[in-house]
This record gives structure tokens, C-alpha cells and sequence, in this order.
């Protein structure tokens, strides 16, 4: 038992290197309690050599003046010592403050008992043997840091006089030599409780402290990669702004994205993806070879932050990095061949703050993976200015049913046998209050994208059906259908709808659609379509022969109309290629029993062509404009047929002005 006590006692009870060194510099962190201790043993010295003159007490006493100055000296420089460079000078005042604090010790035990064992008085044997066991005492809390030191010092303090008590004689001598020795263990207790107490306080505040480490690594980096945040990246970011307002340095920031990323992590799983994330990070970090940082914005997309790098430098940069991605990834035994796009801003000239440089090199990234993907572009203010363009159209067309901005026109087709009209087709118009007129080839794809494709074609449903209702005889009027509605299941309420707001027949409203609804859910836009059928309504295939015709789509669906593109009629005359297609569509529709609309014309000589070749209606400007929904409703109430409209025209080039509407005539 009393084994396993002295050792409990004489180990550091597994403390680490940190608690250890704390614990230590407690030794000599306080050196004004080693001068005040010093100057009360050394008084009590020169009291009790006063009071016997024994030469051996003096010798014993100046010893221990000594021990202690030194002591001091050693402590005050050890803790004024903190420079790195200095540290083997400090660890020689460590020892020899150790050295003297244990000569000290054994010094003030040797007063003690000698006091007791060479005079006769009783009041300084008290003296003497007080001084040790409260010098005792001290030395086993102060030094409590190193276990050893303290309960070495205080064997070395008490043990001495304690034993010279015994050995003096005398009942009362000896108890209080007894309980002396009993004091040892209790101050051997003391110091191992008090070294307890103090190692775990040490052990707590430095848990806390790695703690804090740990929640400001995880705050600053991103917990699969290891790379810079978005936090810290912005941080980063801010920092370099803030340097660069007084050095007037670039900054470049190169803002990457993985192609189809999504397609990766879909098919192959999260686990794949994440490791491919990884092996992206460390790829980076080789790429930029010490000329930058890397941080994780988000998702796939990464931030390299370039100090000092001009635009030709991020270029080069961006370079590196995209034929770092020419060789495939290993990951998970699969094959991953990855591309990047890259879109680079440079600070000052591309932003002023954090926030602008971060938005163009965004806009540098959209406009990369916009024009193909796997290539670095560089920020230029005219993407900042299509950047604007495209807000005010995004943000208008919310607003723009609201606040009446939308119309309809009307262009008529017709038949080319009878020259009559057949119908119209119905063209949507937007007048932007600052932008002017916005071409619907640049509006309709942003509503499409921005989700509200549905609320327009919602309201080109209702005008158009109302129009049509002001129109004589059975004309059509004809809609065209985004493909993004052709796959909503309300697109057959809305048509059935309207038409009976309207009170017009199913067999009067025509819905043009392209061939790219075919190009995702066939089985869908087949019973979508069957549906409308059902309805009554008129089906149309507008745009053919462009992007991805195919004649399966004539027989499987059998449309009532399919509308040649205009491109074709405009080289019709030049191109033997369009004459052969132009023939080959009329040819084919005739066949299948379809009507045929050549669109865009604009000539005599496409018109005749297009009677010629076979097809049955035609549309475009040379024929008639479209007309808003008031005049349109005059000149088909005046009868319009393609004799009237060419005879209009003669008569305008022969210099006799405008001719009377139709709508006027008798």
C-alpha cells in the first residue's frame, strides 16, 4: 500500500507536455513571494545567531541568504526570458533555480536543526522548528506544480528538525517531533491534491482551447474537402481589399464549376461524388502551385483567390487549370473524364469591393458554361450590361400582364389555291416602359426559364380566343405552345377554358408546337397531344426541318398543319439544297393528307415557288404585316385575299400612295 502511495505521488499522473510546462513555470512565476520568504528566513537566521553567536548557525544562515538571492535571480530572469532564440539560456535558469531552490531547502532543515541541537533555548528551538514546518507547508502548495520539488523540499525543510526533536529528548520534544513527521504526509497529500486540482484546471482550459481550434477549423473550412469556406474565402477576400486600398495590387478571382457534376453524382452516387470532390481540391491546389488558394464555394463550384495576379496571369492560371482536367479521374475503379468552365474577374478593373468582383466572375462563369463549357472566360462590361438587360426583362415580365404591357398581333394566312384567308396567326409583342420593344425570341426563353411561361400562355389563350370571335366564317386563329407547357397536365383545362369563355369551337383555336417536345418524354407529349385532339382543336408542326426533325413524328402524330421554316424559303431561289427539301416536305404532307404553311415569305418569287412546289398556305410579310387586334379585324371584314393584297402593293409602288383599308370599302 505504502508503495503504490509513494507512487502515486512521485509520477505526473500521465499529464501532457502542455500541462506539464504550465505547471513548471508555476515554480518560479511569482518571484516577489521568494524574496518575502527569503527576507523572513533570513531574519529569523540572524535572530536566533543573535541571540547564541554560534559561528556554525552564522555560516548556515549566510548560506541560506545566499541560496535565496540566487534563487531570486534565477526565477526573475527565467521569466523574463520569453524570446525563441533565447530559450537555451532560459532552460539554463530553469536549472539553476531549481538547483538553488533545493539547496535553500536543505539549508533552511540545517538552521532548524541546528538551532535545536546546538543552544539551550527553548523559545528559539520553537523558533527554528516553526520556521520549517510553515516553510514546509509553503513549499507544498507553492510547488505544488512539480510534485517532486515540493514534497522533496519539504522532507528536506521539516524531516531534519523533526528527527533533531526526537534526538534532543524530552516528552515534549519528541511529540512535536512526531508530529512533524506526521506533517510530512499530510503535506505530501497536499501538494499531490493541490498538483490534482491545478493539472486538471490546465487539462480543462486546454481541452477548451483545442475545442475552440476545432469550432473555428470548422467554421473556416469545408468539412469534406479541407480547403477554405465560403467564410473564410470572403475573409480572405476582404482582407486582400483592404491591403490592396494601400498597395494598389491585383487580385484575381477564378470562380470554377464541374460540367455536369450532377449527371456524376446522380448516376454513381453521393460517395463518388464527394470523393471526386476531394480528388478536384487537391488537383487545384497542384494546379495554382503556390499562387493562390483554394476554397469551396458550394455544391461543385470552387473559388481560387490569386494575390498579385493581373489578367494575364489568371489566364494563365485558368490554363493550368483546365488541362489539369484533359486526364480522367480514378475514383471508385470508375473512369471520370471531368471538364471545367472558369469564369475570371481581376481586381480593380473588373470590381471595386468583394461583392462586384464575386458577381463578375460569376457572370465570367455563366457566360463560359454558355458557350460550351470545358474553357476559362474572362469578365467583360458587356456581360455586365447583357447581365442588366436580362434583370430588367426577368423582373418586367412579372409585372408586365399586371400593367398591360403585353399585345397581340395578328398575321394572316393564306391559301394559295384560293388566295382566301384560312387564319391567323396569333404573335406576342412586348413594349418594356425603358427597353422599348422586346422581341419575343429574347423574352419567351426567360420566361420559360423564370417559371412563368404558364401565366403568359395563359393569357395569349384568352386574347387570342377572344379576337378570334370578332373574325368571319370559321377563319383559325393559331397559338403557339411552349414545350415546357405541352408537359403541364393543365394545358387542356386552360385551351377546353378559354374556348368556352370565348364561346369559340375547338375546330377554330390551331396549337403550334416545335419538334424539341419530342426530345424528353415522348410516351407524356404523345398522350398530351392525343388529348387535344380530343378536344377538336387543330394541331400544328411549326419550325419543320430545323433541330431534330424526324419523319416518325409526321406519322405518330399526325398533325393537320406543318409549317416549313422560313429559312428555307429565304434561300429557296439560291440554294438547290432548300429547293429539294421545300419539295420534298410538300411532296411528303400532300401524302399524308396534311395542309402545308411555307412561312416568311417575302418575295413574288418565293410565293410562286411555294404555289409550284406544291404547298397549300402561305405566310409572311410580303403578303401582310402582322396587325394589331383591331385592324386585323378590319381587313378581315373587308374580304382580304391574296389579289387584293398584291394589287395594294403594285399600286404603293407605282407611286399612288396608300390605298384605301379594305375595311372601308362598300
Amino acid at each position: 500500500m505504502i508503495e503504490r502511495w509513494i507512487a502515486r505521488v512521485w509520477r505526473e499522473n500521465g499529464d501532457d507536455a502542455a500541462a506539464r510546462r504550465s505547471l513548471a513555470e508555476s515554480l518560479y512565476a511569482s518571484p516577489l513571494a521568494l524574496v518575502i520568504g527569503g527576507i523572513i528566513a533570513l531574519a529569523i537566521g540572524l535572530l536566533i545567531v543573535a541571540r547564541t553567536g554560534d559561528p556554525v548557525i552564522l555560516r548556515i544562515t549566510v548560506a541560506q541568504g545566499l541560496a535565496a538571492v540566487i534563487r531570486f535571480g534565477c526565477a526573475f530572469a527565467a521569466d523574463h526570458v520569453t524570446d525563441r532564440p533565447e530559450a537555451s539560456r532560459r532552460r539554463a535558469w530553469v536549472m539553476g533555480f531549481e538547483a538553488a531552490s533545493w539547496g535553500h531547502g536543505l539549508l533552511i532543515g540545517a538552521l532548524a536543526s541546528a538551532t535545536i541541537l546546538r543552544s539551550n533555548d527553548a523559545s528559539l528551538h520553537m523558533l527554528a522548528a516553526t520556521l520549517a514546518a510553515t516553510y514546509g507547508a509553503a513549499a507544498a502548495g507553492r510547488n505544488a506544480g512539480r510534485v517532486q520539488v515540493a514534497i522533496g523540499q519539504s522532507l528536506l525543510m521539516v524531516l531534519p528538525p523533526a528527527v533533531a526533536l526526537l534526538v534532543h529528548g524530552g516528552l515534549p520534544y519528541q511529540l512535536l517531533g512526531a508530529v512533524m513527521i506526521l506533517m510530512l504526509v499530510g503535506m505530501a497529500e497536499i501538494s499531490f491534491k493541490t498538483h490534482q486540482i491545478v493539472a486538471d484546471a490546465l487539462r480543462g482550459k486546454q481541452e477548451k482551447s483545442q475545442l475552440a481550434m476545432k469550432y473555428e477549423r470548422l467554421a473556416r473550412f469545408d468539412s469534406l474537402t479541407g480547403v477554405e469556406n465560403r467564410m473564410a474565402m470572403q475573409m480572405r477576400l476582404r482582407d486582400l481589399f483592404e491591403k490592396n486600398r494601400r498597395t494598389h495590387n491585383a487580385v484575381a478571382i477564378l470562380w470554377m464549376d464541374l460540367d455536369r457534376f450532377k449527371e456524376i453524382n446522380d448516376s454513381l452516387g453521393h460517395m463518388v461524388g464527394d470523393h471526386l470532390l476531394c480528388v478536384v481540391a487537391e488537383k487545384l491546389a497542384e494546379a495554382l502551385d503556390g499562387r493562390g488558394h483554394v476554397a469551396r464555394f458550394g455544391g461543385d463550384e470552387f473559388i481560387l483567390i490569386c494575390p498579385g495576379a493581373d489578367r494575364a496571369a489568371a489566364q494563365a492560371i485558368a490554363a493550368d487549370v483546365v488541362d489539369y482536367f484533359r486526364h480522367s479521374f480514378d475514383i471508385a475503379g470508375h473512369s471520370l473524364a471531368v471538364t471545367a468552365s472558369i469564369g475570371i474577374a481581376v481586381a480593380p478593373q473588373d470590381g471595386r469591393d468583394v461583392d462586384e468582383l464575386m458577381q463578375h466572375a460569376d457572370m465570367a462563369l455563366y457566360q463560359a458554361k454558355g458557350t460550351g463549357r470545358n474553357r476559362a472566360v474572362s469578365f467583360t462590361w458587356s456581360m455586365k450590361e447583357r447581365f442588366n438587360r436580362l434583370h430588367e426583362i426577368e423582373t418586367g415580365l412579372r409585372r408586365a400582364i399586371a400593367d398591360r404591357e403585353l399585345s397581340l398581333h395578328f398575321q394572316p394566312v393564306f391559301n394559295l389555291a384560293s388566295g382566301q384567308v384560312v387564319g391567323c396567326e396569333a404573335l406576342l409583342r412586348w413594349m418594356h416602359p425603358t427597353l422599348g420593344s422586346v422581341p419575343p425570341q429574347e423574352f419567351i426563353p426567360i420566361a420559360e426559364n423564370i417559371g412563368i411561361i404558364a401565366e403568359i400562355s395563359d393569357w395569349v389563350l384568352g386574347e387570342a380566343c377572344a379576337a378570334a370571335t370578332d373574325w368571319p366564317g370559321d377563319l383559325r386563329v393559331a397559338v403557339n405552345i411552349s414545350p415546357q407547357l405541352l408537359r403541364s397536365a393543365e394545358l387542356p383545362q386552360m385551351v377546353v377554358s378559354h374556348l368556352m369563355r370565348a364561346g369559340l369551337p375547338a375546330r377554330r383555336l390551331e396549337l403550334e408546337v416545335t419538334e424539341n417536345v419530342f426530345l424528353d418524354d415522348q410516351a407524356h407529349t404523345s398522350a398530351m397531344l392525343l388529348e387535344l385532339r380530343k378536344i377538336g382543336l387543330r394541331l400544328t408542326l411549326d419550325d419543320f426541318g430545323t433541330g431534330y426533325s424526324s419523319l416518325s413524328y409526321l406519322s405518330a402524330y399526325a398533325f393537320d398543319t406543318i409549317k416549313v421554316d422560313q429559312s428555307f424559303m429565304h434561300n429557296v431561289r439560291r440554294s438547290p439544297e432548300s429547293q429539294a427539301v421545300v419539295r420534298a416536305i410538300a411532296f411528303l404532307a400532300a401524302e399524308l393528307g396534311m395542309d402545308t404553311v411555307a412561312e416568311g415569305i417575302e418575295t413574288d418569287e418565293q410565293q410562286d415557288y411555294a404555289s409550284a412546289a406544291g404547298f397549300t398556305d402561305a405566310q409572311g410579310f410580303l403578303l401582310c404585316q402582322p396587325q394589331a387586334r383591331p385592324a386585323i379585324a378590319a381587313l378581315l371584314a373587308g374580304g382580304i385575299d391574296i389579289g387584293t393584297m398584291r394589287a395594294r402593293r403594285a399600286r404603293r409602288r407605282a407611286g399612288a400612295g396608300p390605298a384605301a383599308p379594305v375595311a372601308a370599302r362598300g
